[in-house]
């Protein structure tokens, strides 16, 4: 059965298209039919209907005379015609004399009706209404019986005209029919083929998206659908419209991918390099205690402490890196009350300790102000930001650390009067182990993840963070909810 469907939507188009003519002409042609049917078969009963007046009234008073004794034995008994009948029609005469009866023939002469035919048309009943009879050797007529008296008489046509206009009828509409199918099957192709040309051009385009190198490297801009194709007002147009749409949505997700592929690379490489040091260092140091005999005890005293300074800055590293992570994958905060007030007060002292050559100063409202979120990691925050203006900027700058509501957020501000960041570290600052020079010296101290740290934390208290600077001004602005009913979800 699944053979005889197409498997196209061209092909089931058109086969439900010549499915519907069909039964349309077939519908059309049948009631035609019907209703022609009908309407000669009611002029066939209003002759018969005159026929049979005709008959009754070719009998003085009304009545038909009995066939005298001794009458004609070869022609048989006649029945009387009228002027009016025309070929085919039939007359009968039923008496307790005899019964009579004969049709008008081709050549207009009466032919006599059989003893069969005449025993066919004694059953027709005088109910006034018009019925069909075969007489066998004769033909099929409608015919209709009344009562004269002791007399029935029969009167009929012939249907023969009606069945052959009904035959030629018939057979004209199946040619129609047969006509309006191959028209159908011609024009169909004809216009589905055209109509579907546009569905045509969008799959050529989802396939030529297909021949893509997908899998690998950034994939940019690739083909569109045709802005003819994209209105949204036709089915075909909605399609290219959400291919459009389905294309723009891959791409920057393939392109998001790549820039995520290229930047484990880099954190991996990075990560192994940070890695690297500490631990070249702690090797060398105990090669070399391994190697001095005897042991100078300020020797390895002085081993140990870097051995000991290594693993430190080893195990700070890796936290953050830990830290990272956690918060890359949705880890849950904790949601306590915190006075980023007291909190910045206390961050500021311990800064003024390590970096006293620098002037801290503060901007802090009369009234304490307060966040929801995690202690401990807003302090690394405050810290973070502190640390970065410390190390990046000569001794005698001024640190400006301010706190302040601006709506539905709270607003932490650290400002410094430094030189400033060099052209475009602004947009990558944030990055994982960004650092101001490609050179990877330690001479600022960090390993470029406490502003990435900075921008996690902040993010995952559903805040942001973002950085302004030129040469004497550079600001760092972290914006945290004020309630903790605008956290993200995915760190609720």
């Amino acid at each position: 059965m699944r053979r005889l469907v197409p498997t196209s939507l061209t092909g089931r188009l058109v086969a439900t298209l010549v499915a519907v003519v069909l039964v349309t002409t077939l519908l059309v042609a049948g009631v035609t039919s019907i209703v022609m049917r009908g309407f000669l078969d009611r002029q066939l009963d209003d002759e018969v209907q005159k026929a049979l007046q005709r008959s009754a009234a070719g009998y003085p008073g009304g009545l038909p005379t009995p066939p005298p004794q001794g009458s004609d034995a070869e022609d048989g008994p006649r029945v009387h015609f009228g002027a009016g009948d025309a070929v085919g029609t039939l007359n009968a005469q039923f008496t307790r004399a005899g019964d009579r009866g004969g049709v008008v023939t081709a050549d207009a002469h009466p032919r006599h009706l059989s003893a069969t035919a005449m025993r066919e048309l004694a059953k027709v009943p005088a109910d006034g209404d018009s019925h069909v009879v075969h007489l066998e050797g004769v033909g099929s007529f409608r015919v209709r019986a009344a009562h004269l008296g002791s007399v029935t008489l029969v009167a009929g046509r012939s249907t023969a005209r009606v069945d052959d206009l009904v035959g030629t009828l018939v057979f004209l509409e199946a040619l129609l029919s047969l006509g309006a199918v191959v028209v159908a099957i011609g024009a169909g192709r004809l216009l589905v083929r055209r109509q579907l040309q546009p569905l045509r051009e969008v799959a050529a385009t989802a396939h030529e998206v297909t021949a893509l190198p997908l899998s690998r490297g950034e994939i940019g801009t690739t083909v569109r659908v045709p802005d003819a194709l994209t209105d949204e007002r036709t089915e075909v147009g909605a399609v290219g419209a959400a291919l459009n749409t389905m294309l723009e949505h891959v791409e920057h997700a393939l392109d998001d991918r790549h820039r995520s592929e290229l930047q484990v690379r880099q954190f991996v490489a990075d990560a192994s390099h940070e890695l690297r040091t500490p631990l070249s260092t702690i090797h060398g140091y105990a090669e070399l205690t391994r190697r001095t005999r005897p042991m100078d005890p300020d020797q390895l005293a002085l081993a140990m402490g870097k051995v000991e300074a290594e693993a430190t800055r080893m195990s700070s590293l890796v936290e953050d890196l830990l830290l990272l992570a956690r918060l890359d994958a949705g880890r849950p905060l904790a949601q306590d009350e915190v006075d980023l007030t007291r909190l910045v007060l206390e961050t500021v002292g311990d800064a003024r300790v390590v970096g006293p050559g620098h002037r801290w100063l503060l901007a802090l409202p009369d009234e304490p102000v307060r966040v929801t979120g995690d202690e401990q990691r807003l302090h690394q925050v405050v810290t973070n930001l502190l640390n970065n203006a410390r190390r990046h900027t000569p001794p005698g700058t001024s640190v400006r650390v301010g706190v302040h509501e601006d709506g539905a957020h709270v607003v932490l501000a650290v400002e410094d009067d430094g030189p400033g960041m060099s052209p475009g570290l602004a947009d990558s600052v944030f990055e994982r182990f960004a650092r101001g020079d490609s050179s990877r010296t330690r001479k600022s101290g960090g390993a470029g993840l406490g502003l990435s740290l900075v921008q996690a934390i902040a993010t995952a208290h559903g805040g942001s963070v973002s950085v302004s600077s030129r040469p004497g001004r550079t600001r760092f602005e972290v914006r945290l909810p004020a309630t903790a009913d605008v956290l993200t979800p995915a760190h609720r």
